[in-house]
């Protein structure tokens, strides 16, 4: 079964930036379309960068031009580099396919914690 684990996380002052990993246990960035997801205390996961297996990428509109998502498919990990960043930004980040609620991901990890302060 893959197994994801993300890191990189920490805490922050707004503006500053963090570069969040997705370690997997097998190849799998290459032919799956991945994304970063967040989730913020009493609210919905949301999904904030993708990137297909052809390496198109897409994000949400409240990170776009701060976030940017890459993969290194040798090493089977994916990154997200967080520019800018701002106090509605401090989430628990994760990983996984973007078709997971459809049933077609992985098992969640543990996610990374970013926390950005004011």
């Amino acid at each position: 079964q893959v197994q994801l684990v993300e890191s990189g996380g920490g805490l922050v002052q707004a503006g500053g930036s963090l570069r969040l990993s997705c370690a997997a246990s097998e190849s799998i960035f290459s032919i799956n379309a991945m994304g970063w997801y967040r989730q913020a205390p009493e609210k919905q996961r949301e999904l904030v960068a993708s990137i297909t297996s052809e390496g198109s990428t897409a994000y949400a509109d409240s990170v776009k031009g701060r976030f940017t998502i890459s993969r290194d498919n040798a090493k089977n990990t994916m990154y997200l580099q967080m520019n800018s960043l701002k106090p509605e930004d401090t989430a628990a980040y994760y990983c996984n396919a973007v078709l997971v609620d459809y049933g077609l991901g992985y098992p969640w990890g543990q996610g990374t914690q970013v926390t950005v302060s004011s």
